[in-house]
């Protein structure tokens, strides 16, 4: 085995803090080629989903008229290991449920054989892996707009130190910022 997978966060954000509008809308989410989404998508093989964002990603299909990029990337995501975090759903064929996020359960996948783990979400799912100190890189993409109200991207009570390991800039003027967990004196940027 190569090492411990890693637990990565991707997220699109808002200037002003938020993941989607007051109605769940994140039609201000740009995605351009320039930002190789399938690059992130082949360091990763399995993901983690709260049940809301689980269900979510299951109703969604791509357009019959999609480019033919869109509806590869959502067949390379469909495609891989699932595990849906829910007290109410049940495991099928296509994920596996883990009640709670567990940590004897999570370390035990993060030492799995494979690529990393990407978390996709919702936000409580999230919140409780970064209060658990279980994500190894936030990938944040900060998009050109201010929605002034919505879902907040945290909600957390307590101090998480970051260290800013790599800055992208897009032509649509998306900012993508890359931290790991760990002190300022150790900033590698």
């Amino acid at each position: 085995m190569a090492g411990k997978r890693r637990i990565l966060l991707d997220l699109a954000v808002t200037l002003d803090g938020y993941i989607e509008g007051k109605n769940g809308e994140i039609d201000w989410c740009i995605m351009e080629p320039e930002m190789d989404f399938n690059g992130f998508l082949d360091q990763v093989d399995t993901i983690f989903f709260g049940r809301k964002s689980y269900e979510l990603w299951e109703e969604f299909r791509p357009e019959k008229d999609a480019p033919l990029e869109d509806k590869a990337m959502w067949d390379r995501i469909r495609k891989m290991r699932k595990y849906v975090f829910s007290r109410t759903l049940s495991s099928t064929s296509d994920f596996t449920v883990l009640s709670d996020p567990l940590m004897d359960e999570i370390e035990r996948i993060k030492e799995e054989d494979g690529k990393d783990i990407w978390i996709y979400g919702g936000s409580d799912l999230i919140t409780t892996f970064m209060k658990n100190h279980l994500i190894d890189e936030y990938r944040l993409s900060v998009h050109p707009v201010l929605l002034g109200e919505g879902k907040p991207l945290f909600t957390i009570s307590s101090r998480i130190e970051l260290v800013l390991v790599k800055v992208n800039t897009y032509p649509s003027g998306v900012v993508q910022l890359i931290y790991q967990p760990g002190n300022k004196s150790e900033n590698k940027y």
